[in-house]
């Protein structure tokens, strides 16, 4: 049976080293993108530099809860199991926007359609046991003491790098819980801080963000470097079984103390599960007990 991996946000930066390593290593991967013109061209990208590999694209706009039930249903027709989730997908937003939903778009694109992606794909993730979810997250989550419970999606004032930093801390938060959830069911679920990567992370961000990005790019890693935890969580036997923790440059490393709430973790997802509307398929449901 061959080796399934998922891979958001797979056309560019990170996610693209994430889905060339994993394909290097046989697995079969299927690479979302939002833009059809760029997730084509990242697949012409891998179909060229590597023959015989098996990756295919699905559509997917993480801040649209629509698009990410329609890549789930995708996915599900294509493969039986999943053995690698990697939700690697996550932005910066310049100005204050809501989705149709009301969800404050940085928080929708950077959790809760990664949230509701994962809650789909569990049957086929408990399928592919021993298996494994990493969440890209960022030490970005520091820069906020804890979610805006009151003022989720930013009504009272937006500061574009706030609603980043608590994006990354819901990432965490959602990860522990996740972890708590399966506990028993040979699935493993981590997050991750890529580094400070040379990307295209920050390019809709605020003007002030842009120029801050501009000046030190330079002194930035490179995406090699950054997709390098996420591949180690991803595939590595050192890691086999460990699950709910927070790594940077492939170490466990304590997160905040908002980000170790087991409380707010349960928060998180009862809130997320609200915000997410429409009910999980019954089976992913019962996963989640």
């Amino acid at each position: 049976m061959s080796r399934v991996a998922i891979v958001t946000g797979a056309n560019s930066g990170i996610g693209k080293v994430t889905v060339t390593e994993l394909l290097r290593k046989g697995y079969r991967v299927i690479a979302t993108a939002r833009s059809r013109e760029r997730g084509e061209a990242a697949l012409a990208d891998w179909k060229r530099e590597m023959q015989d590999g098996k990756v295919e694209l699905v559509l997917c706009d993480l801040s649209n809860l629509d698009s990410v039930r329609e890549a789930a249903r995708d996915i599900k027709q294509r493969v039986d199991h999943i053995d690698v989730l990697v939700n690697n997908a996550g932005g910066i937003i310049g100005a204050h926007k809501l989705t149709k939903a009301g969800v404050e778009e940085t928080l929708a694109g950077n959790h809760l359609g990664p949230f509701v992606l994962t809650r789909e794909l569990l049957p086929l993730l408990e399928k592919g046991a021993p298996s494994r979810v990493v969440n890209v997250a960022s030490e970005a989550h520091r820069s906020v003491p804890d979610m805006r419970w009151d003022d989720l999606h930013f009504g009272k004032g937006y500061s574009s790098f706030k609603a980043y930093g608590q994006s990354k801390l819901a990432n965490i938060l959602f990860t522990r819980e996740l972890a708590r959830r399966v506990q028993g069911k040979r699935i493993t679920v981590n997050a991750v801080h890529p580094g400070v990567v040379r990307t295209r992370f920050g390019d809709t961000g605020s003007p002030l963000l842009r120029f801050g990005v501009a000046l030190v790019r330079p002194f930035l890693i490179d995406e090699n470097k950054g997709a390098d935890t996420s591949i180690w969580l991803a595939t590595d036997p050192a890691v086999e079984g460990k699950t709910g923790g927070y790594y940077v440059k492939r170490k466990l490393v304590t997160p905040t103390r908002a980000a170790e709430s087991d409380e707010g973790a349960r928060r998180l997802w009862d809130l997320s599960e609200k915000l997410a509307g429409e009910a999980p398929t019954t089976t992913a449901a019962a996963s989640l007990g």
